[in-house]
C-alpha cells in the first residue's frame, strides 16, 4: 500500500519510521509547511536503510492535485494541523484516497467536513491512534456499564513544560461521561505520557493505566489501522470501530476448543 503522510515533527517522524520498516507500506512522500529538508529522502534523513522513495516536500510546491497526479498513493496519514485538510482532504476524497488522521483536535466546522469526506471515500479519525489508549478506552466503558456509580478519576501526567490539560485525557472524560473536573494534571521531568483511569469501588480499587514510551507506538496504531480498514466501505471510522471485533471472546474460546482437539501432527504443518 502506497502511503503519504502529512507532517514531519516528532510524532510524524516516529510514524515515518514505522512505516518504512513495515513490509506491508510504501512511504512515497511526507509533506510539510517549511521548505527546510525539502526534497530530502526520508529513509536518509531517518538513516533507515530503504528503497522506498519517501521525499520531503513542502505544502508550496505542488498542489494536493498535482501530487497526486505524480505520486499517487492509496492512503494519506495526517499528523499535521487542523488546517491541514484544507490542503488535501477534497482531492483526496474525490480520488477514493483512503484518509487516517491522528489530528489531536477539530473545529466542529473541521470536524463536520471529515464526516462529509466519509461519503465519499474512507476516512478514520482518532485523536490518540495508539492501539493501548484506545483499548483502555473501551475497557473502560464495559467497566463503567458493568459499575455505572464507581467514582471514576482520569489522572494524566506529561513533561514538564506542558502547559494545557491533555487533549487525550480530555477525550477519556468525554468518551465516559466525565467532566473535566475529574481530570488531575501531573507535569514533571520529561514524561511523554502517562493516561490513568481510577475506579474507586467500596471495597477495591481498578487502575487501566497506558503510559508512552516512545511515539513509535503512534506507527503501530497507524499500522493497525490502515491494515483493518482494508476492504472496508467507504464511510467514517473510529479506532474503536476496528478493535471492537477483537472483543469477541467467544469466537476466540471456539478456535482453542477446535484447536486442542486437532491431531497432534497437524500443529507441525503451521
Amino acid at each position: 500500500m502506497k502511503v503519504g503522510i502529512m507532517g514531519f515533527g516528532k510524532t510524524g517522524r516516529a510514524v515515518a519510521t514505522v512505516l518504512l520498516e513495515s513490509k506491508k507500506t510504501n512511504l512515497q512522500w511526507v509533506v510539510r509547511q517549511s521548505t527546510r529538508l525539502e526534497h530530502r529522502s526520508v529513509p536518509e534523513f531517518l538513516g533507515i536503510e530503504s528503497k522506498e522513495p519517501g521525499l520531503i516536500y513542502s505544502k508550496d510546491e505542488f498542489t494536493i492535485s498535482e501530487l497526486l497526479d505524480q505520486h499517487p498513493v492509496d492512503i494519506i496519514v495526517d499528523f499535521s494541523s487542523e488546517t491541514g485538510l484544507d490542503y488535501y482532504a477534497d482531492e483526496a476524497a474525490k480520488r477514493g484516497v483512503t484518509i487516517v488522521s491522528a489530528v489531536s483536535q477539530y473545529s466542529e466546522e473541521q470536524t463536520q467536513k471529515i464526516h462529509n469526506l466519509a461519503k465519499q471515500t474512507c476516512v478514520l479519525h482518532s485523536p490518540n491512534i495508539t492501539l493501548g489508549i484506545n483499548f483502555l478506552i473501551i475497557a473502560a466503558k464495559i467497566l463503567k456499564n458493568i459499575a455505572p456509580y464507581t467514582d471514576i478519576e482520569v489522572i494524566e501526567e506529561h513533561f514538564k513544560l506542558k502547559p494545557e490539560i491533555s487533549g487525550t485525557a480530555k477525550v477519556i472524560a468525554s468518551e465516559l461521561n466525565l467532566p473535566q473536573d475529574n481530570i488531575k494534571s501531573i507535569r514533571a521531568g520529561g514524561i511523554i505520557g502517562t493516561h490513568e483511569i481510577l475506579f474507586g469501588f467500596p471495597y477495591q480499587t481498578v487502575r487501566l493505566k497506558h503510559e508512552s514510551i516512545t511515539r513509535e507506538a503512534f506507527g503501530n496504531g497507524i499500522l493497525f489501522a490502515i491494515e483493518n480498514l482494508q476492504g472496508k466501505p467507504k464511510g467514517f471510522y473510529s479506532m474503536e470501530d476496528l478493535l471492537i471485533p477483537f472483543f469477541k471472546l467467544q469466537d476466540h474460546e471456539a478456535d482453542y476448543i477446535k484447536a486442542k482437539k486437532r491431531p497432534w501432527w497437524q500443529f507441525w504443518a503451521i
